[in-house]
């Protein structure tokens, strides 16, 4: 869909991510820096300077890292630049190749872009279904079929026109067939910028057809000086624990922060230690604090849980693991208790029970319930 000014889901749960005693971190739309990824910026900026600027590009990396910042800094500075660098409606200067995708706040592109009125850039992400009042599972077809009428459109503004997928992980089959469409006949002067957290199950031939760029972790100390920035009212002793979750993802930092990740993980692990023998009514409890309210606990257990179970079997596997070491005497404990086949079989029934709450609107509560008694089923 067309960006409007409205915020996608994404950029929500940006929003609400800091205090209100704190700094809002910036929605990736409004966000003029860009952290721990010179290298990303470098390679597209030397394809630009090329004068052969590949037509699509396959930006890759773990969830909350900066594709999107990177792929709205990058649009922005095409639309700075006009007309091949040499003017258009903003001016740029054919006699200096650019050394930085920055673009000031101030620029006309800038505010644009953040305000959601370029006319020549088009983000297809998942809409609203006003009918169930809440954003879609996936991307549909209609979504991605307005890509190649935008693409053909001449740029209003004398330069490229842009096309940004957050993430391409959403499109269903159909989707991806009308993208496909697209990149095989690319039009002039466009540029598409897929977005994606597993390339790897992405079409084959969507991939074949991006230039790509992998955005890795960030590390530690980037992730704890936003964390500081943004949530200031963290402990510090907070502030570590949750750089140790969010695994090198300031997006991940901040959700946690906001959604009370802390106090999650410490109940999670609560309920692991009693396993063989949890308590029937401290776990009820717990699901039901999981599932109260707008979801926050839901969604964020539904990603502490598997990944605790997919630490038991990187330990059973014995390959080394960040997480602290009472947590990981926990996951050991349990894992020796299991043969490693029986645990990857855990991990993908909760990784199944979560998604399907999600899809088709399980009832959260029975779902934590049976995901963990799938953990004590294992562990007995």
């Amino acid at each position: 869909m067309l960006y409007d000014g409205a915020m996608s889901e994404d950029e929500i749960d940006d929003e609400s991510a800091a205090s209100p005693e704190g700094e809002a971190a910036p929605p990736p739309r409004h966000n003029p820096e860009l952290l721990g990824h010179e290298s990303a910026e470098s390679t597209l900026l030397a394809a630009y300077n090329s004068g052969r600027l590949p037509h699509a590009w396959l930006i890759a990396g773990p969830q909350g890292v900066g594709k999107a910042t990177l792929a709205f800094r990058f649009a922005r500075f095409l639309f700075a630049q006009g007309e091949s660098g040499m003017g258009g409606l903003f001016g740029a200067d054919a006699a200096a190749k650019p050394q930085s995708l920055a673009v000031s706040p101030e620029h006309p592109a800038f505010r644009l872009v953040a305000g959601g009125g370029h006319p020549d850039l088009l983000v297809v992400e998942r809409g609203y279904d006003f009918k169930r009042k809440k954003f879609r599972s996936e991307i549909v077809v209609d979504d991605t079929r307005a890509i190649g009428g935008f693409l053909h459109l001449t740029a209003s503004q004398g330069g490229y026109r842009v096309v940004i997928v957050d993430t391409a992980d959403d499109m269903n089959r159909n989707s991806a067939n009308a993208l496909l469409k697209v990149l095989e006949e690319p039009p002039k002067r466009a540029v598409l910028l897929l977005l994606s957290e597993s390339p790897g199950r992405l079409l084959p031939t969507i991939r074949s057809r991006c230039r790509l760029i992998h955005v890795s972790k960030l590390p530690d100390q980037a992730v704890l000086a936003a964390i500081s920035r943004y949530a200031p009212e963290v402990s510090a002793a907070d502030v570590a624990a949750l750089t140790a979750l969010a695994e090198g993802s300031i997006g991940r930092a901040l959700a946690l922060a906001a959604g009370g990740g802390i106090e999650i993980q410490r109940g999670l692990y609560r309920l692991l230690g009693e396993i063989p023998a949890m308590d029937g009514e401290s776990l009820h409890v717990f699901a039901e604090q999981m599932t109260r309210g707008e979801g926050d606990g839901f969604r964020i257990l539904s990603e502490l849980l598997p990944n605790a179970v997919a630490t038991m079997v990187r330990l059973a596997l014995g390959r080394p693991d960040p997480t602290p070491s009472a947590e990981r005497a926990t996951l050991a404990r349990l894992a020796s208790r299991a043969p490693l086949a029986q645990w990857v079989e855990v991990w993908r029934k909760i990784c199944h029970l979560f998604a399907a709450a999600e899809r088709i609107e399980l009832d959260r509560k029975q779902t934590v319930l049976s995901a963990f008694w799938a953990v004590e089923e294992a562990a007995r």
